[in-house]
């Protein structure tokens, strides 16, 4: 079995796109998103956009081991809506994305088949205007040590190119001599290798974040 450790997103906001179905108008969008918190303060924007809208239906899907996905049809009939729009996320094989359509009714019902297809063509629409990128999936270690092993980190994270998320120097109450504490990050495939590393050197503590 290969081993998979990357993912499918977008890296920036949609521009707007525009449906239309007997004379109702579907507005679509798409977000990159990373948490469930970022999702509604997104269509808080988008309702005072659109005052007029009756329905902003969305879905959204987070992670890429572990995912965490969501579908709302906000007062449409039971999956017509955030169940289409999901299945475009499917579709494109995206992850850490946010899909919203805005629909102001045009005074004629489109029926169930009708809001479906709409709701469907509109997240489709929005995604083929996305730039999809691949991002790779990273585990985050915390690395402390007493600053005379400085150098032998520094070495293990350059020869590995291992990146530096955050770094600090401290003083260790106890001692009073300075400790390092670094936060790094690296591709999965590599990661139980990199913590082995560390983990077999002398007075140098690892864990996983």
């Amino acid at each position: 079995m290969e081993f998979k450790d990357t993912y499918n997103t977008i890296e920036f906001p949609s521009s707007e796109v525009l449906f239309k179905e007997k004379n109702s108008k579907f507005f679509g969008y798409a977000y990159p998103i990373q948490s469930e918190d970022e999702v509604k303060p997104l269509i808080e924007i988008l309702r005072k956009q659109h005052p007029n809208a009756g329905h902003f239906c969305y879905a959204y899907q987070i992670g890429a081991d572990t995912i965490t996905y969501r579908a709302n049809d906000d007062g449409e009939p039971s999956n017509t809506a955030g169940t289409p729009i999901y299945g475009q996320i499917q579709s494109f094989s995206v992850t850490n994305v946010l899909i919203v359509v805005v629909r102001i009714f045009g005074g004629v019902k489109l029926g169930v088949g009708g809001l479906i297809s709409a709701y469907k063509a509109t997240a489709q629409m929005v995604l083929e205007t996305c730039e999809i990128v691949e991002k790779t999936i990273n585990i985050h270690y915390s690395i402390t040590f007493d600053y005379k092993n400085m150098n032998k980190v520094m070495r293990v994270i350059k020869e590995k190119k291992l990146e530096i998320v955050t770094q600090e120097m401290k003083i260790n109450e106890d001692s009073g001599l300075p400790i390092g504490k670094i936060e790094i990050k690296t591709r999965k495939k590599n990661a139980e290798m990199v913590f082995d590393i560390f983990n077999l050197m002398f007075e140098i503590d690892i864990k996983r974040l």
